[in-house]
């Protein structure tokens, strides 16, 4: 079971492998907030988005955890703008 709640039918190899990796981080919690966040907006993204998406989740699960939620500063290789959005969303999803 993936925990997404959207078809990878229609979007390119590349688009496929980031939403399968989001899904499947290691820890649930990052799963989660990871995987809902890449099926609302993988499909929008363009080529320097989904680059930006690419290095956040080379992070480990620990460390990037801990700056989504505010505990630590994000590391410089995946702080900017597309991790103020995965943060933001976090919130935003965690309000529904």
């Amino acid at each position: 079971m993936t925990g997404t709640t959207r078809s990878s039918h229609g979007l390119d190899d590349r688009r496929k492998r980031l939403l399968y990796r989001c899904w499947h981080r290691g820890t649930r919690e990052m799963d989660l907030i990871l995987g809902r966040f890449a099926d609302a907006h993988i499909a929008e993204f363009d080529d320097e988005e989904l680059a930006g998406l690419e290095r956040v989740i080379e992070a480990n699960d620990p460390d990037l955890y801990a700056a989504l939620t505010g505990n630590t500063e994000p590391a410089a290789e995946f702080a900017g703008v597309l991790f103020e959005r995965i943060k933001a969303f976090r919130i935003a999803d965690s309000r529904a």
